[in-house]
């Protein structure tokens, strides 16, 4: 059955009352934006914010640094070294505290798709190599004893009754471990819960405090963990990847942390999103960035990635798009990964951190047969859907696409001369080529500027 198409004009319409109402072209999603209902204030209020405890300090919560025990065992950590930075892996738990992680790969204590699932489902069994490990960290007394404290946080957080917990025997709990070194929800976690230098709670450390630096080396350590899903469990059809940014957002912390699910299917957005790619394979380029470009909202760009204003979404969302041949992030190369990190580093940090948002990953399966671009939406959950919604599919978005624009154009130019982010376009210094993303093979052999309109010669007659 082939797709609906959805009319380009359906995408962005603007009523004779002001109302603006959006059709996403991937999803069919209907968005009105209805005047008057955008003057609420963003973010979280910060009426309550309390000075921070100098001895709570890297201890507020269990993803701090001094809290390390308080997590399953590491799989992996990424600490300064000299002038760069350096992966450590399966580290012992009496080594967790000889170096500072900048950013640290555990398992999720409480998996979306637990361990059981992937070993009662598919008789799935820990890789010899993950295997060795556990036992290695078992083998000794404060890696075993890490390992039973973290298990009884999690029989306890359960529900299970004290007396059914002290029937377990010490192998029983051991056994319950195999989730923490074999599983496929993992958290990559920042250093920081506050700023540097924070006198209150409130200044929480988001995507957009971290350097330019920081989060390139955050974005590449996640592809890293994200290809290891992949390699270590061949049942897995789709790791999804996603960051909830303060409890409004979904997170249980407010300490900044992306997650990995690995689940064995696409899921129904790749499932949708394959069908229009099939009808369409420039789908990408014609109804996401050339029409962006069109409608003047893109709001920056890079050699290798670029940002607008998204339209059809729930929320206000900014979209980055990588522009690169390659269908999934463990394939780019490093210049495409620091651009795409610029401009989704870049996007958080016009946004603040009083905004609550998600920021999710999208990319080709791998079991997919045609190539789709790498995206990344960031979707500011500044308001919450009800009744209307609920019952008719429409959703009401307080702020439409180009006034997203000019709230993040502004700030991004701010940021961008006060050097906390990186180079790039903003805005009108946009080239705005149409089909820049590369990823469809057709426009590749185009190239990256028109072919039908050569450079003028220098010898051309002017006026003619």
């Amino acid at each position: 059955m082939q797709p609906q198409i959805i009319p380009e004009s359906n995408y962005l319409m603007r009523m004779a009352d002001g109302t603006i109402k959006q059709v996403n072209p991937f999803t069919g999603t209907e968005v009105w934006t209805v005047p008057g209902r955008g003057n609420r204030p963003l973010g979280v209020s910060v009426q309550s914010a309390a000075p921070v405890d100098p001895t709570q300090v890297d201890a507020y919560c269990a993803f701090c640094a001094r809290r390390y025990l308080e997590t399953p065992p590491e799989k992996a950590r990424l600490i300064k070294s000299g002038s760069g930075f350096t992966t450590l892996r399966h580290l012992h738990a009496d080594a967790l505290f000889n170096t500072v992680a900048e950013f640290r790969r555990v398992p999720n204590l409480f998996e979306i798709v637990s361990f059981d699932y992937w070993q009662k489902n598919f008789n799935y069994q820990i890789p010899d190599a993950i295997e060795a490990h556990k036992c290695d960290y078992l083998a000794s007394e404060s890696g075993r004893q890490h390992v039973l404290q973290v298990v009884e946080q999690r029989l306890k957080a359960s529900g299970m009754d004290e007396a059914f917990r002290n029937r377990l025997s010490q192998d029983e709990r051991l056994q319950l471990a195999n989730a923490f070194f074999g599983g496929g929800h993992e958290l990559i976690v920042a250093r920081r819960h506050f700023v540097d230098g924070a006198t209150h709670n409130h200044q929480l450390a988001s995507s957009g405090a971290l350097t330019p630096e920081e989060h390139y080396q955050y974005l590449r350590f996640t592809i890293d963990a994200m290809r290891d899903l992949y390699i270590n469990n061949r049942y897995v059809r789709y790791v999804a990847v996603f960051q909830n940014w303060l409890q409004p957002a979904g997170a249980s912390f407010d300490h900044l942390h992306k997650q990995l699910v690995a689940i064995d299917e696409r899921g129904v957005q790749n499932e949708v999103e394959l069908q229009r790619v099939r009808a369409n394979p420039n789908i990408y380029n014609e109804a996401a960035v050339n029409f962006a470009a069109y409608r003047n909202l893109v709001v920056a760009e890079n050699e290798h990635a670029i940002a607008y204003a998204g339209f059809g979404h729930r929320y206000p969302t900014l979209e980055i798009f990588s522009k690169s041949e390659r269908s999934q992030p463990w394939n780019h190369s490093p210049e495409e990964l620091r651009c795409l990190s610029d401009l989704v580093h870049a996007c958080h940090a016009a946004a603040g951190p009083e905004i609550p948002c998600n920021e999710e990953w999208y990319y080709k399966p791998p079991d997919v047969d045609v190539p789709m671009p790498w995206r990344v939406l960031i979707k500011w959950r500044v308001s919450t859907p009800a009744g209307f919604e609920g019952g008719t599919k429409i959703y009401v978005n307080t702020i439409d696409p180009e006034t997203l624009r000019d709230r993040v154009v502004p700030r991004l130019f701010q940021l961008k001369n006060e050097g906390r982010i990186a180079p790039m376009k903003i805005a009108f210094e946009c080239a705005c080529v149409p089909n820049c993303l590369r990823y469809n093979p057709a426009v590749r052999q185009q190239g990256s500027a028109h072919p039908e309109f050569p450079p003028l010669s220098s010898n051309s007659a002017s006026g003619e």
